[in-house]
Formats: C-alpha cells, sequence, structure tokens
C-alpha cells in the first residue's frame, strides 16, 4: 500500500510551501485541480508546478476535478504528469477519456465523488479513485458508506485508490480494507511523523 500526499490550494505560494515539506517523503505527489464547475473554489494553476524548486524529481499524480477533464489532458503532460485521474461526473465519455490519456502514455483512472456509483469501467483503467467525503475544498469527517463502497469496488479487478476524510485516527480501519493507494492532505505530514516514532 502507498501514502501519496495532495496539494490542494488556491494560492501558488501555499502550494509551494507544501511542495517544499513534503517533497522528500515521497515520490508520488498528488496535484487537486479544481476549476469551481464540479465542486466550488479553484485551485492554483496547473502550469505553475513547474516552478517548484524541484531537487529531487517527483513522480506527478493529478486529480482533474474539471469540467471535461479530457481537455486538460495537453495540460497534465506539459507538467510531465505520470498519472492522471478524471473525475466522472464531469466527463462526456469515459472510454474516451480514459483511451486519450493512455494513447498519450498516462497511467489513468477514474474518480469518483463520495455519493457516485462505481460502474461503467473501461477495460484499459489501471485505477479507481474514491473520494470518501465530497470533493473538494473544506474539511469533511470520513464518510462511513465507504467501506461498503471499497468491497465493492475491489470486485473490478483494479487498483483501488482513497482519497478524503482519512486521519491519523481512521487511517488502521481503512487499511484493513486493502486498498492500494491512500492519499493524504494535511493529515500526511502527522502521519509520517507517527510512523517515526
Amino acid at each position: 500500500m502507498e501514502i501519496i500526499p495532495t496539494i490542494l490550494e488556491k494560492d501558488f505560494d501555499l502550494a509551494e510551501n507544501r511542495f517544499s515539506q513534503i517533497k522528500n517523503l515521497s515520490s508520488w505527489i498528488q496535484i487537486d485541480v479544481v476549476d469551481n464547475v464540479f465542486t466550488s473554489g479553484k485551485s492554483f494553476e496547473l502550469e505553475l508546478i513547474s516552478k517548484f524548486n524541484q531537487r529531487y524529481s517527483s513522480l506527478w499524480d493529478i486529480h482533474l476535478m474539471v469540467k471535461e477533464p479530457i481537455n486538460w489532458l495537453k495540460k497534465c503532460l506539459f507538467v510531465d504528469a505520470s498519472r492522471i485521474y478524471g473525475q466522472v461526473e464531469m466527463m462526456s465519455n469515459r472510454e474516451i477519456f480514459v483511451t486519450e490519456a493512455k494513447n498519450l502514455g498516462l497511467e489513468v483512472g477514474l474518480a469518483f465523488n463520495i455519493d457516485t456509483p462505481v460502474d461503467n469501467i473501461p477495460s484499459e483503467c489501471d485505477l479507481i479513485l474514491l473520494m470518501a467525503r465530497p470533493a473538494g475544498f473544506g474539511t469533511y469527517p470520513l464518510d462511513e458508506t465507504i467501506f461498503q463502497k471499497i468491497t465493492e469496488a475491489k470486485k473490478i479487478g483494479k487498483k483501488i485508490a482513497i482519497d478524503g476524510g482519512v486521519t491519523p485516527d481512521n487511517f488502521s480501519q481503512i487499511k484493513q480494507f486493502g486498498v492500494d493507494i491512500i492519499y493524504l492532505g494535511q493529515y500526511f505530514l502527522d502521519l509520517i511523523h507517527e510512523k517515526e516514532k
């Protein structure tokens, strides 16, 4: 199981500060992109991550919480992304999104908000990202329905990732459900420091 830190910020300076805190702790870093359409608020411009002071090579994992994620694929290539997720609620055609991303050499996943059923997964899709609370800005607790959702999603035979609402208090419980990736925002550093004790 992998633990990957996330960056969800409206302000680039805050995003850069977050990057400086986590860049040496994980080879993967997820950048959350919000366009004020799928959910309220707008994150800093994706292209700006090329300005991060990268002494070490980071693998960019981009979570596109935007209208028509397929239209963002070129931006993801511009910043040398390795993996992308698109929110299914905002795309016209899952098959075309996955195929186009794979043709560009990207690892690709589909992201499902907490209330969205997990179905219609294209065969070429690599991962399924389950939001464990409503997507976007704001602090929300883990929605307990995520555990049944993980159980059902695992039957599909893809890698399963979870994002949102994960804290040091519920981390062990989530881990027991056998997910492949846990994305952590504000609690990533807390969890790393806890493991070092």
